[in-house]
């Protein structure tokens, strides 16, 4: 099967904004390295430790400037990693609550904790990663990728993408 590439036109970042999302990630990374080396869980440090909450503050403030590069693709990456491990947290706290009366509420927790602290490494891991290769986030919806505002800024570059 032979891949098909398609053209998609972004508008070039300020590289200080790809130095405050190299920030972001380096601040969610430390807060997942705290839950794993400190006193609480990685899933705990990330949600509720200062850095990544200080991270989740900066997406917020700076993800319109970011609009329509590449970049809007990592802001929005990174808040939607926050608050789907938010959700997954309440729901595994509670369905091990509801279960805690027979101790298998413990191993909800023990193994729903531990699940959650590993998928949130593999998002910020993947995303910076990403942020260094200088690539666009797969999987996040952006309006960035469509052509004809790129071309009303007049600053345009081109990706060349594999399409499966």
């Amino acid at each position: 099967m032979e891949a098909e590439l398609t053209e998609t036109a972004y508008r070039e970042p300020d590289p200080s904004l790809v130095t405050i999302t190299h920030i972001t990630y380096a601040l969610h990374a430390l807060g997942l390295v705290i839950g794993a080396f400190g006193a609480s869980t990685v899933a705990g440090a990330f949600l509720f430790g200062w850095p990544s909450m200080i991270a989740v503050i900066i997406n917020y403030v700076k993800r319109g400037d970011a609009r329509g590069t590449w970049l809007e693709s990592h802001f929005t990456w990174q808040i939607n990693t926050f608050w789907a491990a938010l959700a997954m947290a309440c729901v595994v706290f509670l369905m091990g609550l509801l279960l805690v009366v027979v101790l298998v509420g413990f191993a909800i927790w023990a193994i729903g904790f531990f699940a959650l602290g590993c998928w949130a490494v593999y998002r910020i891991a993947s995303g910076w990663l990403k942020l260094n290769d200088r690539r666009a986030c797969s999987g996040t919806p952006c309006n960035c990728c469509d052509a004809s505002d790129a071309s009303i800024t007049g600053i345009e570059t081109t990706r060349y993408t594999q399409r499966r």
